[in-house]
């Protein structure tokens, strides 16, 4: 997976369109991201002892990864990522102006 946790993202395709954020978890397996302040979703929470009346909070779900795009820390634009083979080392480049993620 080419994204990474703490990687600042925007989303391209979707509700959020448009939105950028920070990554908070990756989920390799299932191939996804959880976006901070991203594809937030409202959840109603039943009465106890904490919450007396009950509340609606708005919680953040996973993304699919293939929707997110990593912006480039010099040119600060979304780009791809392609790697380099640098002395057994594997890092992360943009590939629009080559540049170390």
């Amino acid at each position: 997976m080419k994204i990474k946790k703490g990687d600042l993202v925007r989303v391209i395709y979707g509700k959020d369109k448009g939105k950028e954020g920070k990554v908070e978890k990756v989920y390799p397996t299932k191939n996804l991201v959880l976006i901070q302040g991203i594809n937030l979703y409202k959840k109603h929470i039943k009465k106890s002892e904490k919450i007396p009346q009950g509340a609606i909070v708005s919680i953040p779900r996973p993304l699919d990864a293939s929707k997110v795009m990593v912006i480039c820390k010099s040119c600060q634009k979304p780009s791809r990522v392609g790697y380099q083979i640098k002395k057994d080392n594997k890092i992360r480049i943009c590939k629009k102006c080559g540049s170390q993620l």
